[in-house]
């Protein structure tokens, strides 16, 4: 409710611009949805808002624009859109039985692995890139018990960004 009510003291002067930090921190989903609701309707009615946020999942519901910032500073920034697109259009993800398969998989993939889902993620952008993947496990005795795809996420493009400056494979935009 303070957070509510937060919000709604700040709208008494009908503000051309606002400013929120972590506006939806500590809600339950319904106060959540309900401050989303109302930021949307702000937005709509030409108010400027600027939203800081650590849930990406808020930030792709509700900016036009982001910048990802890495210590202190804006490392890449763009539509939630541009931003996914950086990192490739679909995620398959495969899950293993064992943390072993899980690893002679990577071996044998292009991925990132989740040691404690025992699941590498790999980008690709068709089916066909499937079933080379699932060839290539095939033909070495491997078996994913689970295989999905799908789309990435403002999670998945901030920890691929940050990974890279950290790994000094930072990229011009």
């Amino acid at each position: 409710m303070r957070r509510r009510l937060d919000i709604a003291i700040s709208l008494l002067a009908s503000p051309q611009v606002i400013f929120l930090d972590e506006p939806t921190t500590g809600l339950d989903p319904r106060s959540r949805r309900n401050v989303w609701e109302l930021i949307q309707q702000l937005s709509k009615d030409g108010v400027t808002i600027f939203l800081t946020t650590q849930y990406l999942e808020e930030a792709d519901q509700l900016a036009d624009k982001i910048a990802v910032i890495d210590g202190g500073r804006i490392v890449e920034e763009g539509t939630s859109e541009e931003l996914k697109g950086l990192i490739g259009n679909e995620k398959i993800e495969l899950i293993f039985d064992d943390l072993s398969s899980c690893s002679l998989a990577l071996k044998l993939l292009e991925g990132q692995i989740n040691e404690s889902e025992q699941m590498i993620s790999i980008n690709t952008c068709s089916i066909e890139s499937l079933r080379q993947l699932l060839n290539t496990l095939y033909e070495h005795g491997i078996e994913p018990i689970s295989v999905s795809f799908r789309k990435p996420t403002l999670d998945d493009v901030f920890m691929d960004i940050t990974s890279r400056k950290r790994k000094g494979l930072t990229t011009n935009a």
